[in-house]
């Protein structure tokens, strides 16, 4: 299994935590086992074959970030959503981005531009063209203004060919 393949399956699951009561530990406890792998595999191709230890622990640590770091990566979608209330963002759209954004500010072994275009890519599958610029275009505002603050002002930004601009 490689990397875009389990970054679909956080997608997946970190939207799925959004509606339910298990904590971010007990729902990738079920939900990474061999007979939810197979119950799905018929309807999503990613749920195919059951991730290695590897990429169940990249799972795993995109999950628990996005769950602990959720209310902060939902402030950076609001803020850069310009003319779009939070509430009117796609929940599959909202899923993608926070993941996007978890990896940028807490991943830094991921290259901004490859955390972008994952995230449009997968966006493409679930989400219109429309949506999977407006996606695109508030990833590259946020890289372009949070990222390199954060990084502090000398480190170097990977920018992904920004297709719409949210500003």
């Amino acid at each position: 299994m490689i990397r875009n393949v389990a970054r679909e399956i956080a997608m997946h699951l970190s939207y799925e935590l959004s509606f339910t009561d298990l904590t971010a530990d007990e729902l990738l406890d079920q939900r990474l086992s061999g007979s939810h792998f197979d119950a799905l595999s018929a309807e999503y191709e990613v749920y195919g074959a059951l991730p290695g230890p590897s990429q169940r622990a990249y799972i795993r640590k995109l999950v628990k970030g996005i769950a602990v770091h959720g209310y902060e990566l939902d402030q950076y979608i609001e803020k850069y959503a310009k003319g779009w209330r939070f509430e009117r963002i796609p929940l599959v759209a909202g899923a993608i981005m926070r993941l996007a954004m978890y990896e940028i500010l807490y991943m830094p072994e991921i290259p901004n531009g490859a955390a972008i275009n994952e995230a449009v890519e997968i966006a493409k599958k679930y989400e219109s063209a429309d949506v999977v610029r407006f996606i695109n275009g508030i990833l590259g505002s946020f890289v372009r203004k949070e990222a390199s603050a954060s990084y502090g002002a000398g480190a170097p930004v990977a920018e992904a060919s920004v297709t719409a601009e949210t500003e």
